[in-house]
C-alpha cells in the first residue's frame, strides 16, 4: 500500500500524529507540499522568508523525498493520487473557514477516483468546538474557555516518525515561489515599504532551540513579559503557526509550578481559544463578532493617517517603535501589538480591518484566528464585552512599561541620542529634542482623540 503524506501546518517529523498514522498504513509515503496560489497571496515577505526555510529544513530532514509543488490542492493531488497509485492521502486536520472549503473540495476529488483521505489531529490542543459551556453553547470569553479547556489532560508528545519516504522531483523551487510580492492591496506608497532585514529561522530544528531557550528563562515571564526591551517572552508563534512545534510539546517542555511557567501556559490557551471562536463563527474573518455601530473614518486623509501609522511615523515613540519593530522582524511584542491597534482604531478612528491586514501582511506568525480577534477585542467588537472604553495611552504605556526608552532608541534610531524621559513623549515633552532629531510631530492629540472615540461609541449607542 502506497500513501501521500500532505504536509500543511505541522512541518514537523516530531509529535505528528497524522505522519505516524501515515507511517503506520504504509511502509512507501510519499511527501508532498502543495502552495495553493490563493493562500499564498497573502503571505507577506516575513512569512515566505519563514516557510522557505521550513521547507528547507524539513526537506533536509526527509533525505531530500519532499516533494514540492504548486496549483489547486484537489487537481494536484487527486492526479498524484493516480499517477502514484496510491490508496490515501492523510494530512493534519484543519479548522480554518478557508481551509475546511479547500479540505472538502480535496476529499471529493480524491474520493471520485476511490482514493481515500484521512484528517488526524489539529494545529491545536484541542479540535475547536471540543468544549462548551453548561448550556452546551460555545464559549464566548476566554476565562471560562480557559478554566473548562485546562482541564483536558494533554498527552505526551510522540517520538520523531520515520518511515520509507519515496522521492519524487519537485515541480517547483520553494524559493522562486516564495520570492517577496508587493502588498498590491494598500495604498501605492506601502508597497515599497521596506523588507524585514531581522527574520528568524524557520523550521522544526530552530523551533526546537527556540523552545530549550525559552525554557531557561520561562519562570520569570509572569514578572517581565511586559516588557518589550526584555527578550523574556517565547518568540515561538511563527513556530507554532507553522507547526514546526505543536503546543503539546510546548506544554511538555515548559509545565511546571513557577508563575511563570503558568502564566505562559495560560497565554498558550488565548490561541486555542480565538481558533475556536473562529471556527464557530467563520463569518468573523471579515465581519465583527459583536458589532457596535461606532462610526470610522475614511477617504484621503483617513489613508494619509494609516500610511503614516503603518510605517511609523506618528510622532508617538512606543507607536512607531512598535510599527518599525514589525517592519524589520516581521514581529511586535504582544504589550505593543495592543497599543499599537488602540492608536489605530481609537486616535485615529480608523476601521480596525486595515490594522488587521496590514498586520496579517507583515507578520511573520500572521495567523487568521489570532490576528483577526485580537483586533476585535480591541476594537470592541470582539470577544471582551467592553473593551471600546479601554483606550491606551502611547505616553503612560511608554512610562510603565519602557521607562528607560531602551525600546523606543532600539528601533527610532532618530531618538537614540535623546536622554533622559522626554524620548518617552510625543514631541519629547514640549522640549523640542526630537523634532530637531527629524522624528516626526505627533499627528493628532491622544486625549482629543481619546475623547472624540468616546463621543463616537455614545453617539453609536443613542442610535441603536
Amino acid at each position: 500500500m502506497r500513501s501521500i503524506f500532505w504536509f500543511r501546518r505541522d512541518l514537523r517529523l516530531r509529535d505528528n500524529p497524522a505522519l505516524a498514522e501515515a507511517a503506520r498504513i504504509s511502509t512507501d509515503v510519499i511527501p508532498v507540499f502543495v502552495f495553493d496560489p490563493g493562500l499564498l497571496a497573502s503571505a507577506g515577505p516575513a512569512r515566505r522568508a519563514f516557510l522557505a526555510d521550513a521547507l528547507d529544513d524539513l526537506n533536509r530532514q526527509l533525505g531530500g523525498a519532499l516533494h514540492i509543488t504548486m496549483g489547486d490542492p484537489a487537481e494536484v493531488l487527486s492526479s498524484l493520487a493516480a499517477g502514484l497509485g496510491v490508496s490515501a492521502v492523510v494530512a493534519t486536520g484543519d479548522h480554518t473557514p478557508q481551509a475546511r472549503r479547500r479540505d472538502a473540495a480535496v476529499t471529493a476529488a480524491l474520493a471520485s477516483i476511490g482514493v481515500e483521505s484521512r484528517y488526524v489531529d489539529t494545529p491545536t490542543l484541542g479540535a475547536p468546538g471540543a468544549y462548551r459551556n453548561g448550556s452546551g453553547q460555545p464559549f464566548k470569553v476566554f476565562t471560562p474557555y480557559f478554566k473548562a479547556a485546562s482541564l483536558t489532560h494533554v498527552p505526551e508528545p510522540l517520538e520523531p516518525i520515520s518511515a520509507d519516504w519515496r522521492a519524487i522531483p519537485s515541480a517547483v523551487d520553494p524559493h522562486v515561489v516564495l520570492r517577496p510580492s508587493q502588498a498590491s492591496t494598500f495604498p501605492v506608497s506601502l508597497v515599497d515599504a521596506p523588507p524585514p532585514t531581522a527574520l528568524p529561522r524557520g523550521g522544526e530544528t530552530a523551533a526546537l532551540h527556540r523552545l530549550e531557550q525559552f525554557d531557561a528563562v520561562v519562570d520569570t515571564y509572569d514578572e517581565q513579559r511586559n516588557f518589550p526591551a526584555l527578550d523574556t517572552t517565547s518568540r515561538l508563534s511563527a513556530d507554532l503557526h507553522f507547526g514546526c512545534l505543536h503546543p503539546r510539546q510546548v506544554i511538555a517542555t515548559i509545565a511546571g509550578p513557577s508563575d511563570g511557567r503558568k502564566a505562559f501556559i495560560r497565554q498558550l490557551y488565548w490561541r486555542e481559544f480565538y481558533a475556536d471562536v473562529l471556527a464557530e463563527n467563520p463569518r468573523t474573518a471579515h465581519e465583527d463578532l459583536n458589532p457596535n455601530g461606532v462610526a470610522v473614518d475614511s477617504g484621503p486623509i483617513a489613508n494619509e493617517r494609516f500610511i503614516a501609522w503603518a510605517l511609523g511615523r506618528t510622532g508617538y515613540p512606543m507607536v512607531d517603535a512598535g510599527m518599525r519593530q514589525l517592519l524589520t522582524e516581521g514581529w511586535m511584542h504582544n504589550r505593543v501589538r495592543m497599543l499599537t491597534a488602540s492608536f489605530l482604531i481609537k486616535d485615529l478612528h480608523l476601521d480596525w480591518r486595515w490594522g488587521a491586514a496590514w498586520f496579517m501582511w507583515r507578520l511573520v506568525d500572521g495567523d487568521v484566528a489570532n490576528n483577526i480577534h485580537g483586533w476585535q477585542w480591541t476594537a470592541g467588537v470582539g470577544t471582551d464585552a467592553s473593551p471600546y472604553y479601554r483606550v491606551f495611552n502611547p505616553t503612560l504605556q511608554a512610562e510603565r512599561f519602557d521607562p528607560d526608552g531602551t525600546y523606543i532608541r532600539r528601533y527610532v534610531p532618530e531618538l537614540a541620542s535623546i536622554t533622559g524621559s522626554a524620548v518617552l513623549q510625543p514631541g519629547g515633552g514640549g522640549a523640542g529634542g526630537l523634532f530637531s532629531n527629524g522624528y516626526f510631530e505627533p499627528m493628532v492629540d491622544h486625549a482629543a482623540e481619546r475623547e472624540e472615540a468616546l463621543g463616537r461609541l455614545e453617539r453609536s449607542r443613542l442610535r441603536s
